[in-house]
């Protein structure tokens, strides 16, 4: 596949002017202050494994609406002998969830504390699977999750799984082998999308870590690309043809773009040039209005969506090692 999008050049130059709602700071406000009004009540159960290197615990903690919400922390064996350790908080891309706790043995391999966040009612695509149910319903919506209650910020998907986001960092932080202060958030795509907001509303962490981020840019995503899960919207709207206004008002409120402008905690991004799921395009308008003194930016000139991959992983470790570790 050629390179589609704007010349590198120019990605790094690229700063779209995207409405941002005048509400947005007090709106997350009072999402997170409504959310905070349910005790967290993380519980962390052992479960028995054969697997020597790492303990893995079965979490539960409330997320939105003070619904549960699962996820696995994994710790190296031994971290309740040591001092609390650095955490790295992982979300998951579009249609996965948590999968099975071997699938998830680096981060414990190199030293930090690992919590994987469940995505609620996702997990059912194939490639990994969910066990977090959404019990919240909606109105009509095109097939998949990116436009479920979209006509109303209130009532939008990403409202619920962005609070549940922020609650995850708060759930690894209350397990005593962490060190509340050495806590990064990382994701691919959708996870990508989840850290950038979550860089923007929780403001101390450690380090982000955002790969070919998902929910950036959304006028110019479901314009540019007819890739899945983009094309939701723009299938959306093809039925809904009267719905533009209030469907990009209601998108305003969890654009990555927005977030990023929040963000201070030191950042790690990466952009595929040949990536038609999320265009370079969209991840440079996140990077770009990033505010945190310190970013940086890892380009894959011959990819599409699976970016970087355990190239990335291995970039990842190295950086993070100079932000989490004493």
């Amino acid at each position: 596949m050629p390179q589609f999008d704007l010349p590198l050049e120019e990605l790094r130059r690229y700063r779209p002017e995207l409405p941002e709602p005048e509400d947005f700071d007090a709106f997350w406000e009072k999402t997170l202050l409504a959310a905070r009004e349910h005790e967290l009540g993380a519980r962390f159960e052992p479960v028995e494994l054969p697997l020597t290197g790492v303990r893995v615990l079965d979490v539960t903690y409330a997320g939105f609406g003070g619904h549960d919400v699962k996820g696995w922390l994994v710790l190296p064996a031994g971290a309740e002998d040591g001092e609390p350790l650095p955490a790295v908080v992982e979300y998951i891309g579009y249609g996965g969830g948590r999968g099975l706790p071997h699938m998830h043995l680096l981060w414990a391999a190199a030293g930090y504390a690992h919590f994987v966040m469940d995505t609620r009612g996702q997990g059912s695509g194939g490639w990994a699977q969910g066990d977090t149910p959404d019990p919240v319903g909606s109105g009509p919506a095109h097939p998949g999750f990116l436009t479920r209650g979209i006509e109303d910020p209130h009532d939008y998907y990403y409202r619920r799984l962005y609070v549940d986001a922020v609650r995850a960092v708060d759930a690894v932080r209350a397990h005593p082998c962490v060190d509340s202060a050495r806590v990064a958030a990382l994701g691919v795509s959708q996870g990508g999308g989840l850290t950038l907001a979550v860089g923007g509303l929780v403001p101390d962490l450690a380090a982000v870590a955002a790969d070919v981020p998902f929910l950036c840019d959304f006028p110019r995503a479901i314009t540019l690309t007819d890739r899945l899960p983009y094309s939701e919207i723009a299938q959306y709207l093809k039925a809904r043809r009267d719905g533009q206004e209030r469907v990009l008002r209601t998108l305003s409120y969890f654009d990555g773009v927005h977030f990023a402008a929040r963000g201070r905690a030191p950042a790690l991004f990466s952009a595929a040039l040949q990536d038609m799921t999320c265009p370079p395009s969209t991840v440079f308008a996140a990077f770009n209005a990033y505010a945190g003194s310190e970013r940086s930016m890892e380009v894959y000139a011959f990819n599409d969506h699976e970016g970087g991959g355990p190239y990335q992983q291995g970039v990842q470790l190295r950086w993070l090692e100079g932000h989490l570790k004493r």
